[in-house]
């Protein structure tokens, strides 16, 4: 009797040590990770609400003014105007992204080539490429004298006059695309492809037998099967579209005559620009920012479909 009390009380007392000893791992292995969101995330977002209800340059003292950048913010003309160029890049980037990311995956993966692997290195290159190489590459590209679009225009016979791309209201806003959507495609080929090898060859071959083509296997079976991947790229590919101004910093840095100017570059500028230094309205720009994107987000979530296709 007493040696199975002894023997129960050492189990209780081991299991209570691995319980401990788990909960130690389990603390250690996090802690680093949520010292960091709390420290450079959640910390500065806090400071941001704050620092939206101030009139504050950064160095004199700061002064309490409630709503009033807020009030502000609504009036300004140049946030609802940058807000256009974010909606318009919202909507374009994605789609011609999202789309030849489909087909070349597709591609890819179903056809076999031999040159697949070196394909994949192509198309993922300009994801290894700084952010900052991508901009300045595409800019000496734009170059009126030099540039190798007006080079490449020439030699079809059309001389528009050492015509400068980003230095044009016209252009400029369109000239921007063609660096976002070159430097985000060949990321989501790498994850449509991974996604798309899931895919059991059967479904496709019982297709096949069925006389259906490509794109029909495409639209029915492929389409269907991934789009659970395709929802979760199209949400962080629009929300990083919206809430990114890093390219149109280097280009144009907003220009000519704010055409390329977003949201995200106007906080950016009212914050360490030149001619201002106004951190509390650039806060609440921030914090306006913050709200638009859960917005974007929970609207994309409700009207993007959510069946999942079993197979």
């Amino acid at each position: 009797m007493a040696k199975a009390h002894y023997a129960n009380a050492v189990k209780t007392t081991s299991l209570s040590k691995k319980k401990v000893q788990k909960w130690v791992f389990v603390i250690l292995a996090l802690s680093p990770s949520y010292l960091g969101y709390l420290l450079f995330t959640l910390y500065p977002n806090i400071l941001s609400a704050y620092y939206s209800l101030l009139e504050w340059n950064g160095i004199t003292a700061a002064k309490f003014v409630g709503l009033d950048n807020y009030i502000y913010l609504f009036k300004d003309h140049y946030v609802w105007r940058d807000l256009g160029h974010n909606l318009l890049l919202m909507i374009t980037v994605p789609i011609l992204t999202i789309i030849p990311s489909i087909l070349l995956a597709y591609l890819l993966n179903v056809k076999g080539y031999r040159e697949s692997a070196l394909y994949k290195v192509i198309y993922f290159l300009p994801n290894v490429l700084a952010i900052i190489v991508i901009a300045l590459l595409w800019s000496f590209i734009y170059d009126g004298s030099n540039g190798l679009l007006n080079a490449i225009l020439k030699l079809f016979g059309i001389d528009n006059n050492e015509f400068y791309w980003l230095g044009d209201k016209r252009t400029a806003i369109w000239a921007l695309l063609p660096p976002l959507i070159w430097g985000g495609v060949g990321f989501y080929v790498i994850i449509f492809m991974n996604a798309m090898k899931s895919i059991p060859s059967s479904l496709y071959e019982s297709a096949i037998l069925d006389g259906a083509s490509h794109m029909t296997r495409l639209w029915k079976i492929t389409i269907p099967l991934i789009n659970p991947i395709v929802r979760i790229s199209t949400l962080f590919l629009v929300l990083g579209v919206f809430k990114g101004f890093e390219i149109m910093l280097i280009m144009t840095n907003g220009g000519p005559a704010g055409s390329t100017e977003v949201i995200g570059l106007y906080m950016f500028n009212m914050a360490f620009g030149k001619d201002s230094h106004s951190y509390g309205y650039a806060s609440a720009i921030g914090m306006f920012l913050f709200v638009i994107l859960i917005i974007l987000k929970l609207l994309i979530d409700r009207l993007s479909p959510k069946d999942q296709i079993e197979f």
